[in-house]
């Protein structure tokens, strides 16, 4: 059992020292000047000192008190930062999503304004990964592209966001020889030019291949007429419409899909309204 008196009693004498008046601390804390005087003299019995000292109408602390003082103001300064840390983030206690870096930057983040001009209250946590490692985020969401090399259990429960359609994207100068140039690939999702190439009967990018780690990178590289990525085409819409990248064999739709995989644990109470922004805001945009 602690050594301590009630925290009402602490309350009482912190006011009064700062305000170094027992009228305005007992206003401050709507109490009684008579209830207030009591708590400081139970105080001063459990202290076995006093701790003020008569200076005129008012109050002064004396040695013991200015001790006291010092040490129940710094407590309660910790005390007030730590609650007001836990009352925010209970408040804004939001959602841990995990997805890649790519559609983060490039689709996600632009369009969360939209998210918090609906949702003020929910706060967003992202976790920028690569395929590779989005299962170990411990995320209450992933949303993923490719969930073919995830456990069955997983694929089973995941959750349909929107149709994805891929397409080949090159800088302009560069279609004329992209049939026999290099084909851009992508480290953990290259089942996406499979499934091209089993719906396409145009052979795109024959004569060898690069490969990076993150479809950020893919892009820059077509940009930088390196070769053909092949690309959703809500992660280049920019440098389609600017004309940075052209896409002269079009777009098709691919079976994975863009899914949200929930969480191991129970899910959030913001898990909802976020789920389904996520399909209207993507259902705004034609595949």
């Amino acid at each position: 059992m602690r050594d301590l008196p009630p925290l009402s009693l602490l309350r009482a004498f912190e006011a009064t020292a700062r305000h170094q008046s027992v009228t305005k601390a007992a206003e401050e804390l709507f109490r009684t000047h008579g209830a207030i005087s009591r708590q400081l003299k139970l105080l001063q019995e459990h202290v076995g000192a006093p701790l003020f000292d008569k200076d005129g109408t008012g109050l002064k602390l004396n040695a013991h008190g200015h001790g006291l003082y010092a040490l129940v103001t710094s407590v309660f300064d910790q005390l007030e930062q730590g609650y007001t840390r836990i009352r925010t983030q209970v408040q804004r206690a939001g959602l841990h999503v995990a997805c890649s870096a790519t559609f983060a930057m490039r689709w996600l983040v632009p369009n969360l304004a939209d998210f918090y001009r609906q949702y003020p209250d929910i706060g967003i946590r992202l976790s920028m990964t690569s395929a590779r490692g989005i299962r170990s985020e411990g995320a209450d969401l992933v949303i993923a592209w490719d969930l073919t090399s995830y456990p069955e259990a997983d694929r089973q429960r995941a959750i349909r966001l929107a149709p994805v359609a891929f397409g080949p994207v090159c800088a302009p100068g560069y279609a004329s020889r992209a049939a026999s140039g290099t084909r851009i690939t992508h480290d953990f999702t290259s089942s996406a030019w499979t499934y091209w190439d089993g719906q396409s009967k145009e052979r795109i990018g024959t004569g060898g291949e690069i490969a990076f780690p993150h479809t950020h990178l893919c892009i820059e590289a077509a940009l930088s007429g390196l070769g053909v990525a092949l690309v959703e085409q809500r992660l280049v819409r920019k440098e389609l419409s600017e004309g940075q990248l052209i896409a002269p064999w079009g777009f098709l739709e691919l079976p994975f899909g863009l899914m949200a995989l929930p969480g191991d644990g129970v899910p959030p109470p913001d898990f909802d309204n976020f789920l389904r922004w996520l399909r209207e805001r993507l259902a705004r945009e034609a595949v």
